[in-house]
């Protein structure tokens, strides 16, 4: 259990418990199996809470009209045009482009938005099952074994930053085993950081010279988004429900 999880229902999880177990096999797609390890991470390399990962976004060098950040999401984790047979509005969306607007002003500002990697995460203080959880270092995720489908955590989120999948779903990454009737976010590329690598955003955005993606260890005092931090006046996005998250925007 993490360190801002709660203890489920007993009976609840014992039930969900044995169900994971008799189907802990069961591919979800061609080559696909839930129990899939969801990184690559040495066995004798432990999470451990002496990191904590996070992404500065820099929107003063965010493109106009870019999206170059959501299409490597897409490609990256494989959810690119999943789910044709559901509308528009509940398709999977692990990171999005949205106008942010001062009503006072009428300034507007485009930004990148997705799971915010909350130190208190409200998804993982309201999912029944345990599910939604936190790892030592800081990276929220949710384990499909165990997923029920409620969507607490989806009314949860303050930032709809979570996705339900309506339909049977094809062609899927290794990596990001996915399932209908669960709910999912983005994962920051955590195959990719436990093998010592960047999330498929910040690499996109940094190939296309933008570089308004700066991704690290916060904790870390030396590391490029602690310094930008100690830098500039950075924000959370709804800084006022302390959630303390593990993205931060700049230039809002």
């Amino acid at each position: 259990m993490t360190e801002n999880s709660k203890p489920a229902d007993p009976s609840r999880r014992e039930f969900v418990v044995k169900a994971s177990a008799a189907t802990s096999a069961a591919a979800i797609a061609p080559g696909v199996f839930l129990t899939a390890p969801a990184s690559a991470r040495p066995a004798d390399q432990p999470v451990t809470s002496d990191k904590r990962w996070g992404i500065l976004v820099d929107t003063n060098k965010c493109a106009d009209n870019c999206d170059d950040c959501v299409t490597a999401c897409e490609t990256e984790n494989g959810w690119a045009n999943s789910e044709p047979n559901s509308a528009p509005e509940q398709r999977t969306q692990w990171i999005r482009t949205v106008e942010i607007r001062n009503k006072s002003t009428g300034y507007a500002k485009t930004l990148p938005l997705m799971c915010q990697h909350c130190e208190t995460a409200p998804c993982v203080d309201v999912c029944p099952t345990g599910a939604s959880f936190r790892r030592e270092d800081g990276i929220v995720l949710v384990d499909k074994h165990i997923c029920i489908g409620c969507r607490y955590c989806m009314m949860a989120c303050p930032y709809k930053a979570r996705s339900f999948i309506h339909e049977d779903l094809h062609d899927q990454k290794p990596w990001a085993p996915r399932g209908k009737g669960t709910v999912e976010s983005c994962t920051m590329c955590v195959h990719r950081v436990d093998e010592g690598g960047t999330p498929a955003c910040v690499e996109a955005c940094s190939a296309e010279n933008h570089n308004a993606l700066i991704f690290g260890d916060l904790y870390d005092e030396n590391s490029e988004i602690s310094r930008e931090l100690h830098k500039h006046d950075i924000v959370e996005l709804r800084g006022d429900l302390g959630l303390n998250t593990g993205v931060r925007y700049r230039g809002i």
